[in-house]
């Protein structure tokens, strides 16, 4: 790519997150606070990550800053949407992911972002009880009042650019289906008609971005813009679009090792992975239809890596599980095991556990920002659909399965995937291959 052809980053760019929970405070606190000089982004990729670019003589190794031209920190306005009415101090407050010495500094800043009215269904979160939502009477009334909510904070704040991200809850399980999510007119129609089994608020919050010229991220495992409709409404617009579901802990940690089982060539007979979490998210995944969706997600992930037709003798017929149980006193300090029954020579068994004690918010936070400038930059390129590139920060990268497209989620390959694109970006050779 000539990088006379890429859009610098001029102005403000508004970054509207759908939820103001422990993720959406955390994040945004930790940015207004690195802003002032008075915390580190750690774990954020654009702000730490060196890669290289050119070869032999002309080799380097440059920050993302120093190939592409990212929106800075200071340049990033921040808006939401809640079911709650609390202001993000009031939330990063009571949601006690940070403490009070790490958000005073920025409790003016955080204060002024004050939710707007959510557009909401109880019954795609159950465990919520909160009343800070529109009165819409069907999904479209949704889709018009967040497209004037996304118009006016442009407006009203001067914003050159906006990207929205959800960071909110896991919606129930919604199945693709043919009839109303593969083509854009069959889900503009059931928008109109009110379908509501179809039609997630979700969806409502992507196709209103879209429309307004915002790329739009899906930082859940919800049914939301991983569709034919939504992919096609994406090329329309020209508006990239990124998911799913931000890969902080447990699946992090099994993008990153099932690989060394795969290279070492070693059997795996079942992997079981189990969970305990306590805050928002915990509680709106106590409810069954809702943790369906983050199962499908969790489940997908070994799939693509440990594969039984490239390796039949290793791989056939594994048993992986997934559990997530709600355990109020850890809050968002969330606690991973996972154990993994693998075998190797003659088919001896071995056993390798792993146990993660993390924290959810602080790991989603850099992927935010990661997401939100690389996405923002994307569309600053002329890309547009499903950002693949951007499958490194995600637990379940979307993919073209209606054209059997198997999706990549190998950590290292999307490693590969990720400098390649910012290295094309950059006006730079992409140079890496995924064998």
């Amino acid at each position: 790519m000539n990088q006379s052809e890429v859009k610098k980053a001029e102005g403000k760019l508004g970054i509207l997150v759908v939820g103001l929970g422990a993720v959406s405070t955390t994040f945004i606190t930790g940015v207004l606070m690195a802003r002032k000089g008075l915390a580190k982004p750690i774990g954020s990729s654009t702000q730490y990550d060196v890669i290289r670019v050119g070869e032999g003589a002309d080799k380097k190794y440059l920050h993302y800053n120093q190939i592409i031209p990212l929106a800075s920190l200071d340049q990033i306005e921040f808006g939401s949407w809640d079911v709650y009415p609390q202001n993000a101090f009031e939330s990063a407050m009571n949601c006690e992911v940070l403490k009070e010495k790490d958000i005073l500094p920025v409790k003016d800043e955080l204060e002024a972002i004050k939710p707007m009215k959510a557009a909401f269904d109880k019954n795609y979160a159950k465990r919520l009880e909160g009343d800070n939502v529109k009165d819409c009477k069907t999904r479209w009334e949704m889709v018009e009042a967040l497209r004037e909510d996304i118009r006016n904070f442009k407006a009203e704040h001067k914003c050159d650019r906006i990207v929205v991200l959800w960071a909110a809850s896991t919606e129930v399980y919604v199945p693709v289906d043919e009839k109303v999510h593969y083509n854009l007119a069959d889900l503009e129609a059931a928008m109109k008609a009110d379908d509501r089994e179809h039609i997630a608020p979700s969806m409502c919050y992507a196709y209103a971005a879209l429309v307004e010229g915002a790329p739009f991220i899906m930082g859940a495992p919800n049914t939301t813009v991983d569709f034919p409709a939504m992919w096609e409404l994406a090329e329309k617009t020209k508006m990239p679009i990124a998911g799913k579901d931000f890969k902080t802990g447990q699946t992090l940690v099994k993008s990153g090792f099932a690989p060394i089982i795969g290279v070492r060539h070693l059997g795996l007979a079942g992997w079981f992975s189990t969970n305990i979490l306590g805050n928002r998210d915990g509680l709106v995944l106590d409810e069954p239809a809702n943790f369906r969706t983050k199962e499908v997600s969790k489940l997908s992930t070994l799939e693509s890596i440990l594969v039984p037709e490239k390796q039949p003798d290793l791989y056939t017929d594994y048993y992986h599980k997934v559990r997530i149980n709600y355990y109020p006193p850890r809050n968002d300090n969330k606690e991973g095991w996972d154990n993994i029954d693998i075998f190797g020579w003659m088919g001896y068994p071995m056993q390798i556990k792993i146990n993660f004690l993390c924290r959810d918010s602080i790991l989603a936070a850099p992927l935010c920002l990661d997401l939100c400038l690389l996405i923002d930059m994307a569309a600053r390129c002329g890309w547009y659909g499903t950002q693949r590139f951007l499958s490194f920060f995600l637990k379940s990268p979307m993919h073209d399965y209606t054209k059997d497209e198997v999706p990549v989620n190998n950590l290292f390959e999307q490693y590969v995937m990720l400098k390649n694109a910012v290295r094309e970006m950059g006006g730079y050779k992409a140079d890496e291959l995924i064998d």
